[in-house]
């Protein structure tokens, strides 16, 4: 009797500690969806321009955040300071990412591939629904990439994305938060690490 305990809750423990914080409570439904979009960043004609400020470990940058649409598929992200000298330039182009600068303070391969992954989470614009959920005034899109999976929060009435939150099968890795009042446009955007200290925070320019 006692192993028997002993063995179920093991069992209850470890559903447990497996479940995944970002769809408790949610119900998941049938959905007809293909893709999930993120129109942010999907106009070519627009310079999306935006006052950042990066913590990433003990280290502080702040300065001007460019995104550009070149074309399908392919996104130009510049950091610079406020006198106009590059932090970093990356190119986007599909799965193709393109380092053209970096700063040598930020130079670090695994900084390099965090600010990849972030930013290329940041301007992907349309993703394959694995599954859908949804909550009291959300509706919770789940794509896959590489080993991780993104879920993408859309407000349930008009659709507007408002958050996307990247997880491992257990844990939540990355949120972005999407603030926007008008439509396919993010006015503020705070990128968040839960297992590293790093935390990205962008507020567009707003026109005199």
């Amino acid at each position: 009797m006692i192993r028997f305990l002993a063995i179920s809750f093991l069992s209850i423990f470890t559903l447990a500690s497996c479940s995944l914080k970002t769809t408790e409570g949610l119900r998941q439904v049938h959905f007809n969806k293909i893709e999930v979009e993120n129109p942010y960043f999907s106009n070519a004609e627009i310079d999306y321009v935006y006052k950042a400020k990066i913590e990433i470990y003990k280290k502080n940058f702040g300065g001007i955040l460019i995104i550009k649409k070149l074309g399908p598929e392919n996104h130009r992200v510049v950091f610079t300071t406020e006198f106009g000298s590059t932090l970093f330039d990356f190119e986007f182009e599909g799965d193709t990412f393109t380092k053209h600068f970096i700063t040598e303070d930020l130079d670090k391969k695994i900084i390099v591939n965090i600010l990849k992954d972030d930013f290329k989470l940041l301007v992907n614009e349309s993703a394959k629904v694995l599954a859908v959920y949804e909550s009291k005034n959300q509706r919770i899109y789940k794509t896959e990439s590489d080993e991780s999976f993104n879920f993408y929060f859309l407000e349930d009435n008009l659709e507007k994305l408002e958050k996307i939150v990247n997880t491992s099968k257990t844990k939540e890795k990355v949120v972005i938060d999407f603030t926007s009042s008008e439509e396919n446009i993010a006015e503020a955007i705070v990128i968040q690490h839960n297992n590293i200290k790093l935390k990205i925070d962008l507020e567009k320019f707003k026109k005199e």
